[in-house]
C-alpha cells in the first residue's frame, strides 16, 4: 500500500492551493462569518470549476468519480486555506450518503447542481440533545439523517459557534425521501466520507499553522535576535512538524481503504491523529504569536477556531478513541476464533 501521493496529485493539489491563495480567502472566511456568503460562493463555484466539488461525484451523476484519495488532496489545501462553507457535506458527505442507497433518483436530483457548484448541501445526524447543521441557512438541500430514515430539513435556530465561519443552525425534519436497512448502511458510509474529509482538513490547517508560526518566528525579535533562533522554539515547531507528518500516512491509509472492511478503524485513527496534531500546531502557533494571535483581526484567528471547531464536528475524539478500541478488540476476538478452528 503506497502511503505517497502521486507526481499527478500533488500537481491537482497545487493548482488547488494557487486557486484558494488567488481567491483572497480570508477576506471571504470573514464575509461568511458576517452572514454575508458572496464572496464565500464565489470561491466555491472556483473550486467547483476546478474539479473539487465533483470529485466523489459519479459520472453518471455530473462527476469526476475520482478516488477518495484525490479528495483528501483536495480538502487538504481547503484545509490550508481555512475555506468557508458546508464544503464536507456538499463534496463528500452528501454524495456518498446519495450514491450508497438503492434508489437513484435522490442522487439524480441534487448531485449535478452540488459538482458545478450551483446548490450547497448540508446534513445533520438526528440527536435527542438537538439536531444542529452546518450552514443551513446558506444550502440549497438540508438532510437530516436519523437511525433508517433520510428528511429533508429547514432551519429552526442560530447556534453559537467557536468559529464564526461555521455557522451552524438547530434543523427539524421536512419530507422522508428514503428509509429502510439500505439508509443506515448509506448513512454509516456517508459520516466515514465527511470524517476523512474533516481530518484532511484538519491536517491541512495544521501545516497552515506550522508555516505561520514558521514565518514569524524568523521575524519576531527578542533579546536583539529572531526568536526562532531559540532552542526551545525550535524544539516546539519541530515537535508539530513531526506530528503532522506522523499523521498524514494514516489519512492516506485511511482514503485507501474506505471499501476496505477496515474503513471505519482507519477514518478513526486518522481523525484522531490529525486532529490531535493540528491541536498542537494550533496551541504551538499561539504560543510563538504571543498576544497578537489572540486578536479576531489577525488572520492566525481563522485557524485556530477552525480547527477547534472541527476537532468535533465529526465525532468527538473520545468517539473514535472508542471505535479504534472496538475494532481492534472485535479483530483479536476473530483472530482466537480462526486460530482456535485450526
Amino acid at each position: 500500500m503506497r502511503f505517497a501521493l502521486s507526481p499527478e496529485q500533488l500537481d491537482f493539489g497545487t493548482s488547488v492551493r494557487k486557486l484558494l491563495d488567488a481567491g483572497r480567502t480570508p477576506t471571504a472566511v470573514r464575509a461568511w462569518a458576517a452572514g454575508d456568503p458572496r464572496p464565500g460562493r464565489t470561491l466555491i463555484r472556483q473550486l467547483a470549476g476546478a474539479g473539487v466539488l465533483g470529485l466523489a461525484v459519479e459520472e453518471s451523476n455530473g462527476g469526476i468519480g475520482a478516488d477518495p484519495i484525490d479528495l483528501v488532496v483536495a480538502f487538504l489545501e481547503i484545509g490550508r486555506a481555512a475555506a468557508p462553507g458546508p464544503l464536507v457535506e456538499t463534496a463528500a458527505a452528501i454524495p456518498a450518503l446519495l450514491q450508497a442507497l438503492p434508489d437513484t433518483a435522490l442522487a439524480a436530483r441534487w448531485l449535478p447542481g452540488f459538482a458545478d457548484g450551483a446548490a450547497l448541501g448540508t446534513m445533520a445526524f438526528a440527536s435527542p440533545d438537538g439536531t444542529v447543521a452546518l450552514d443551513a441557512d446558506t444550502a440549497e438541500v438540508v438532510l437530516i439523517a436519523d437511525g433508517d430514515q433520510l428528511c429533508t430539513a429547514h432551519r429552526t435556530g442560530l447556534v453559537r459557534s467557536v468559529d464564526p465561519a461555521r455557522r451552524l443552525f438547530t434543523v427539524a425534519s421536512d419530507e422522508v425521501v428514503a428509509t429502510g436497512e439500505q439508509v443506515s448502511v448509506a448513512i454509516a458510509v456517508a459520516f466515514d466520507a465527511g470524517a476523512l474529509a474533516a481530518a484532511a482538513q484538519l491536517l491541512g490547517a495544521g501545516r497552515a499553522l506550522l508555516d505561520a508560526a514558521t514565518g514569524y518566528a524568523k521575524q519576531r525579535k527578542q533579546f536583539g535576535k529572531p526568536i526562532g533562533e531559540f532552542q526551545a522554539v525550535k524544539q516546539k515547531l519541530a515537535d508539530v512538524l513531526i506530528g503532522l507528518d506522523l499523521a498524514e500516512p494514516l489519512l492516506l491509509r485511511a482514503a485507501l481503504t474506505m471499501a476496505e472492511p477496515t474503513r471505519g478503524r482507519d477514518v478513526s485513527a486518522a481523525v484522531v491523529a490529525c486532529g490531535d496534531a493540528a491541536y498542537q500546531a494550533a496551541r504551538a502557533a499561539l504560543q510563538v504569536h504571543g498576544a497578537i494571535g489572540y486578536t479576531a483581526e489577525y488572520d492566525l484567528s481563522l485557524w485556530l477556531t477552525k480547527v477547534t471547531a472541527l476537532r468535533s464536528a465529526w465525532g468527538s475524539p473520545d468517539l473514535h478513541r472508542s471505535r479504534i478500541a472496538r475494532a481492534l478488540r472485535d479483530e483479536a476476538v476473530r483472530d482466537r476464533g480462526l486460530r482456535g478452528a485450526v
